[in-house]
């Protein structure tokens, strides 16, 4: 019996599949329509003798990993396109070569992979992403409405005074009519955020509970039930992080400056890692400097030798943790 690897090359309306064995040779490559029952019937030929199914990971993954492992498809696998280094040699490259790259790197046991999530706990986590995408755009109307406020007429609020004003407090505090349709609008969406920021929260209380894995975060200053919660749902399985390095290398808190003989070679991928963990301690450190004096006293230090961005994330991740990322 043949030993077979297929790879699959996803796009957003279709994807190129590759079925090659384990001498490359290339047995099927055809572009498909991203249909679940099309993608199917393609690989049933191929189904007693494939050893491992390779995905990209993009943006739209969930229908068709969740599709061939409903299928009976155990051999499933997610790649992370960030890891992967081609040769940089090659002339040509398309759809299809990549399909079948993604296929030889499993074949060869050196395919760098991402992380399925389980499917039952992905809504949930999703629900709170949703939240974290409401709560920016709520940040972002009250410091445009603080910023009204200071440039028109010399007042100065905090977040939560702002969250408390209503249509008739505006119309008190500006006399022209094209400001308080302006601060209206800010005021109005900041109240029309904050119900749905609420709305979800109860809903994920409901939901999921904080595992006692997970406990030890709610004893962190600057981090509550919801934050926790958001950090244990996109953290998953926290043994898939070999140390404390890799883990805060995938909340985006290790720099990716690379280094040699002392002098700076060049940067990596910033962005590679998880954007959501990277926003909740962030988000941790602000609470944090706020209800500990102890921290924020080590943030004000650092920021006066560096800056204030360098200080939250040196804030967020202890430095300790670099190390073996």
């Amino acid at each position: 019996m043949k030993e077979l690897y297929a790879g699959i090359d996803l796009h957003s309306r279709n994807n190129f599949t590759g079925v090659m064995d384990k001498d490359s040779k290339r047995v099927f490559g055809k572009r498909l329509n991203n249909d679940i029952s099309v993608i199917l019937a393609a690989l049933e030929p191929f189904r007693s003798e494939l050893q491992g199914i390779v995905v990209e990971s993009t943006y739209n993954w969930y229908w068709l990993v969740d599709g061939l492992m409903d299928a009976g498809y155990g051999c499933v696998h997610l790649a992370n396109p960030s890891a992967i280094k081609q040769y940089e040699g090659l002339k040509h490259v398309d759809d299809r070569h990549d399909a079948f790259w993604l296929a030889h790197l499993l074949s060869l046991g050196i395919l760098q992979e991402g992380y399925i999530y389980p499917k039952e706990d992905r809504p949930v986590r999703d629900l709170l992403r949703k939240r974290s995408f409401l709560v920016r755009h709520r940040t972002a109307h009250i410091l445009s409405l603080q910023s009204m406020l200071e440039r028109q007429i010399n007042l100065k609020m905090n977040s939560n005074e702002i969250k408390q004003l209503k249509a008739g407090d505006i119309e008190e505090l500006f006399s022209e009519e094209h400001l308080v349709l302006s601060a209206m609008a800010s005021s109005s969406s900041i109240e029309f955020l904050g119900h749905h920021i609420k709305k979800i929260e109860e809903a994920v209380k409901k939901r999921v509970k904080i595992r006692e894995a997970f406990k030890p975060l709610l004893t962190v200053p600057g981090i509550g039930d919801i934050l926790a919660l958001t950090i244990m749902l996109e953290v998953g399985d926290i043994s898939r992080f070999p140390k404390v390095g890799n883990f805060s290398s995938y909340c985006r808190c290790v720099s990716s400056n690379r280094f040699s003989a002392g002098k700076r070679k060049g940067k990596g991928n910033a962005k590679n890692g998880n954007r959501y963990l990277s926003w909740a301690f962030i988000e941790a450190v602000h609470f944090a400097r706020r209800f500990s004096p102890r921290l924020n006293k080590y943030y004000q230090k650092k920021a006066a030798k560096t800056n204030e961005i360098v200080a939250t994330k040196a804030l967020s991740n202890p430095p300790e943790a670099d190390q073996g990322s």
